[in-house]
């Protein structure tokens, strides 16, 4: 939430950040090149979550280095110059039968679009392309 004196507040902790409709997520690159990507985000007590097919590039990137950095966007991933960032770490877990209590959070949180969304993928990948939730936990100030 922008402030007229200062831009963003200058903290952005997870109860903040897990509120916005969208986040820009950044991995890295083996040569530690930045790679923002907007997606959905849900906070699950002190961590966010973020859901998204197995197979994409972030993945593989955090399968290799696990840091990430988030901070509030537009839905095509723009972020306002002063803007705030959280950095953390990012745990991949596959979506089993345990993972099912997380994935609510987005329907919850999205509602129809979520619902929309995840019909129109699995008609589209025929129900072959899994999806695997990202935990975050932040890093301590």
């Amino acid at each position: 939430m922008p402030d007229a004196a200062d831009g963003y507040a200058s903290v952005m902790n997870a109860e903040k950040l897990g509120a916005q409709r969208f986040v820009s997520l950044t991995t890295y690159r083996r040569d530690g090149t930045p790679v923002p990507t907007p997606v959905w985000v849900a906070r699950d007590d002190e961590a966010l979550l973020v859901t998204t097919p197995a197979d994409t590039g972030k993945v593989k990137r955090l399968r290799r280095d696990p840091r990430v950095r988030m901070q509030p966007s537009t839905r095509g991933g723009k972020v306002a110059p002063d803007a705030p960032a959280l950095t953390g770490t990012a745990q991949i877990i596959d979506q089993d039968a345990g993972a099912a209590r997380l994935t609510d959070l987005f329907r919850r949180k999205y509602g129809l679009e979520y619902r929309i969304f995840s019909t129109v993928e699995r008609i589209v990948a025929r129900g072959r392309r899994p999806r695997v939730l990202l935990r975050i936990t932040p890093d301590q100030a």
